[in-house]
């Protein structure tokens, strides 16, 4: 399917976007290897994270639909059994790498596949730590490809130092030491996203957390909670995006998620000199919560994004992209080699779906550089079937001049079912799907 978009007149309004998909993940897979009964409210019901419901419900996991909650009812690790199926995982790395960390410390056999854009995405980098603690996983050639074969078996801690900072690799060690006699240490360069320790700390497994350097005490168990899920700080961050981009514009996203392991992008927008306000500040289940306000158009200017950064904005450096067309001077985002091993090779999809516009982008090895301000001018441009490239195309398309077509846009329903619904709720016309 493909969406048409053109510049529209007016974004105004106050909305409360999907749950927060990260969040939504862990909530899962954590209340499964607890004790007792969890409610997750708010879920977020993007076919990433139905996947892994599914993969929990073939795994042995008690999980019941009901509305907007979910019951999943925990035995601890015991309560897992041995699939009879191969799992498909189909496009979400989360979950084939959380998983991964689950199963390896079980005692049985599990092989995880994907569709046709995980299958081409390396899985060495929890393949390795893993095989540290003595787990009998591979997948194919050096890089660790899917499918994964897991032969589960007790596991030994060990100390961990992370090449790069990852949530996935760290919550993939976290979940293989809960189940594993003795203490893992796990260290990485920079703090990624910290939902895994955040929810831990709420089931009350025994984790204790120093800056950059987690403790993990295994065989020590979780208990069964209630948690509420917050809105999806990566999905606001397209909202945000157009609202500093266009003329009288003013909308209020309701209920944010602004752990600060995830605010990257905010703080670079305002390194660039945007305004946004931040009210109605509370703590949800463990995780900072709150109103985000924005009004636009606002003048903004370039700015240099280096690795430290990239951890905590790692999903919206496409977008930084589209907003970069649109500062003053040049904008350079370096440390981001990570985004070429993405649903797509993010670096080279963006660029080349900005270019189509007439921006002025290069990429490089680990990046790209973006000079600004430019007009845009519609034009036709792939999604490669990736959920992050579409919807940046798609804000990219409703601030150029003409009409824009974006092919496969139905990709957006990984992370975000409804974008294109949410847009019209804000009064932004000029969206038709063709």
């Amino acid at each position: 399917m493909k969406l048409k978009v053109k510049k529209y007149g007016k974004l105004s309004g106050e909305i409360t976007l999907p749950a927060d998909k990260s969040i939504t993940h862990r909530g899962l897979m954590i209340a499964s290897f607890s004790k007792g009964k969890s409610s997750i409210k708010n879920y977020s019901k993007c076919n990433d994270c139905l996947t892994t419901i599914k993969i929990l419900q073939k795994a042995g996991i008690d999980i019941e639909e009901n509305g907007n909650e979910i019951i999943v009812k925990g035995k601890g690790f015991s309560g897992f059994r041995k699939p009879f199926e191969v799992l498909n995982c189909e496009n979400s790395a989360t979950t084939m790498r959380l998983m991964a960390g689950i199963f390896s410390s079980l005692d049985f056999e599990t092989v995880l596949i994907g569709d046709h854009s995980l299958m081409k995405r390396p899985m060495d980098r929890i393949i390795n730590p893993l095989r540290k603690m003595g787990a009998e996983i591979k997948g194919k050639g050096k890089r660790g490809y899917p499918p994964l074969y897991i032969h589960g078996k007790e596991l030994k801690p060990f100390k961990h130092q992370l090449k790069i900072s990852s949530a996935q690799v760290k919550s993939a060690i976290i979940f293989a030491a809960l189940n594993t006699e003795g203490e893992t240490f796990i260290k990485e360069p920079f703090r990624s996203r910290d939902h895994t320790e955040r929810m831990l700390h709420l089931f009350g497994a025994n984790i204790t957390t120093r800056d950059d350097s987690i403790i993990v005490s295994g065989k020590s168990p979780a208990f069964g909670t209630d948690i509420r899920v917050p809105a999806d700080i990566s999905s606001a961050s397209y909202f945000i995006a157009l609202a500093l981009l266009t003329e009288g514009a003013e909308i209020i996203l309701k209920d944010v998620g602004v752990n600060p392991t995830r605010t990257g992008f905010l703080e670079v927008l305002r390194r660039m000199g945007a305004i946004i306000s931040i009210e109605n500040k509370k703590v949800v289940s463990n995780e900072p919560v709150a109103d985000i306000i924005v009004k636009g158009k606002q003048e903004l200017k370039g700015v240099e994004i280096e690795k430290k950064d990239i951890p905590r904005i790692i999903d919206e450096l496409p977008l930084v992209a589209v907003v970069a067309t649109q500062a003053k001077g040049i904008t350079v985002v370096r440390g981001a080699e990570e985004l070429r091993v993405k649903e797509s090779d993010r670096i080279e999809a963006i660029t080349k779906g900005l270019r189509k516009l007439g921006a002025k982008i290069e990429s490089t090895e680990d990046g790209f550089i973006v000079e600004g301000e430019t007009i845009l001018k519609g034009s036709y441009c792939e999604s490669y079937k990736d959920h992050r490239i579409a919807m940046s195309l798609t804000i990219a398309g409703l601030i150029a001049e003409g009409e824009t077509v974006i092919n496969d846009i139905e990709c957006v329903n990984i992370s975000f079912p409804g974008f294109t619904n949410y847009l019209k709720e804000f009064n932004c016309e000029g969206i038709i799907r063709i």
